[in-house]
């Protein structure tokens, strides 16, 4: 079960490999990765923030690689390859906020209409995979902070793929996860001294 430790070792992992990706040198700050848990496979978003606005973010919805490698190399593609923002500049990281989040073994949702599909849905609980054909895209449940109703939840799913926010067809395959996240912004000492929260 993740716990706040996981969080206090991931969240450097993610920092260190963008430095590193940056040229900057940047001494590993956490433990050894060998922890059993550390070379599981997992599957992992890093999503990067400045001042409260997204600055990129990337992930992988099948865990294929051991979680330590899968968070790096995440950090590193959400920092330079998110296709709707330039690159991260060095100048940038130190005000820049990292956020990860480990996914659950994915759920498929059974219905006969979109209306089934959505009464089955979990407003802020459930991050949800869109499939239809090579239409492909998800939304963190996080998502939900912005888009709290669930059929706008559908609809910017459905843009996001490619597609009108009207679209449904037989073929649409749908798939339920939850996140355990962590934010740096956990972590980091109020004026008294002890961490801000910790991560659930």
């Amino acid at each position: 079960m993740p716990s706040t430790e996981h969080g206090r070792i991931l969240l450097p992992i993610a920092r260190t490999a963008i430095a590193q990706a940056l040229g900057q040198t940047a001494a590993p700050t956490h433990p050894s990765t060998a922890a059993s848990w550390l070379q599981a496979p997992g599957a992992s978003f890093v999503t990067l923030t400045q001042q409260g606005r997204l600055r990129g973010c990337i992930g992988t919805l099948e865990a294929h690689r051991p979680l330590h490698q899968d968070v790096a190399a995440n950090a590193v593609a959400a920092a330079l390859r998110d296709p709707r923002f330039a690159p991260l500049q060095a100048r940038e990281l130190a005000q820049t906020d990292i956020e990860i989040s480990l996914l659950s073994v994915r759920q498929t949702l059974a219905f006969r209409s979109e209306a089934e599909a959505l009464a089955q849905l979990r407003p802020g609980v459930d991050g949800v995979v869109f499939e239809s054909g090579r239409f492909r895209s998800t939304f963190l449940p996080q998502v939900w902070a912005q888009l709290p109703d669930a059929a706008g939840f559908m609809a910017h799913l459905k843009q996001k793929a490619g597609l009108p926010a009207d679209f449904w067809s037989a073929q649409v395959r749908l798939e339920r996860y939850t996140v355990t996240q962590w934010k740096e912004t956990d972590f980091q000492p109020t004026p008294d001294g002890p961490p801000a929260m910790e991560a659930a």
